[in-house]
């Protein structure tokens, strides 16, 4: 159907991999992000010559669909296999076979080959949407107005809830219900560059799970930085109480609780900090459906990780049956 057209809000895994589906099926389709590049939380920084993961650390693959399209990213040198497990909270080798991925140069790298040859806007913050007679205009901080027959928003359900409703549609009541249901915790995520070795164990990660700390990871060791440069995530009731204190308060406790963890004085060997705040980071209640139709006609979809399977993958997948939905074809 050639003459279908679709705007996309959100250019995180989601969003690109049902872009990609419709555009290979012959829609239009406009992505439209209000960050300065594409991915989301798949994020990569590079800060004086250091490269950090900042959101996502890895992904893993247990779905034969994915497991194609990462096969692909592999074979096209958008993403690598990083390790078949981490140490423990002890620093303990702890291989169970099971690989994780990283983006070849970084988180970002399998997004970014995902774009290609789309119609992707970043730096373009949506504030408005709109029904009309033949679907949907959204508007944008910058003044852009971008007009489709179909809606999709990626983006954390908390967001894409008041996106859809900004302008002159309401949403049903039982869809509303059902997205109000969808819940997060944040992350409070500190990139460190060092001016020493990395006192984090190979295969540079440690996977704690749990509080204060839920993982360290050494951005060298992991193959994407040419400079020790730590990544040091919070734990997600930690980060939910100390989520508004000041960069500071923050940068200092989060460097003497990894410090405490890794036996070594973080405090006195960190040359360069930055501070990511991740307000919908993990998800704690999910849709159960990949996707959610709140309207058939004209349609308007959600998907994203908090739709189905959490994490990266799941992500991906609720983009395919998005797309898989619009395109009115089995997954």
């Amino acid at each position: 159907m050639p003459n279908e057209s679709c705007v996309i809000v959100g250019a995180g895994i989601s969003g690109l991999l049902a872009a990609r589906e419709l555009s290979d099926a012959g829609w239009r389709v406009t992505v439209l992000d209000k960050g300065r590049g594409v991915g989301g939380r798949m994020a990569t920084r590079r800060i004086s010559g250091a490269g950090f993961d900042h959101g996502a650390q890895f992904f893993t693959v247990r779905d034969d669909r994915f497991e194609n399209l990462v096969n692909g990213w592999l074979d096209e040198g958008a993403a690598a296999e990083w390790s078949r497990g981490f140490a423990d909270p002890e620093g303990n080798a702890n291989p169970d076979g099971h690989p994780r991925y990283r983006g070849s140069r970084g988180m970002s790298s399998s997004p970014k080959h995902l774009a290609g040859g789309l119609d992707v806007r970043s730096g373009e913050r949506v504030v408005r949407v709109d029904r009309t007679e033949n679907g949907w205009t959204v508007a944008c901080e910058s003044g852009e107005t971008v007009s489709g027959n179909a809606l999709l928003l990626t983006a954390p359900v908390p967001q894409s809830l008041a996106l859809a409703e900004s302008g002159n549609y309401a949403l049903p009541g039982s869809a509303r219900r059902q997205l109000e249901e969808v819940s997060y915790d944040p992350c409070l995520a500190l990139m460190a560059i060092l001016d020493g070795a990395s006192p984090v164990p190979e295969p540079g990660g440690v996977q704690i799970k749990g509080e204060p700390l839920d993982w360290i990871g050494d951005n060298a060791t992991k193959g994407i930085s040419d400079r020790p440069a730590l990544t040091i995530h919070g734990g997600p009731q930690w980060s939910r109480g100390h989520y508004e204190d000041e960069e500071a308060d923050i940068t200092r406790a989060l460097l003497g609780l990894a410090g405490e963890q890794l036996g070594a004085d973080l405090a006195s060997a960190t040359v360069e900090t930055s501070l990511a705040r991740w307000r919908y980071s993990w998800v704690t209640t999910s849709h159960e459906e990949p996707c959610l139709v709140a309207s058939e006609d004209p349609p308007l979809l959600f998907c994203g990780d908090g739709f189905g399977q959490p994490k990266v993958e799941g992500a991906a997948l609720s983009g395919l049956a998005a797309a898989d939905r619009l395109l009115d074809r089995e997954a």
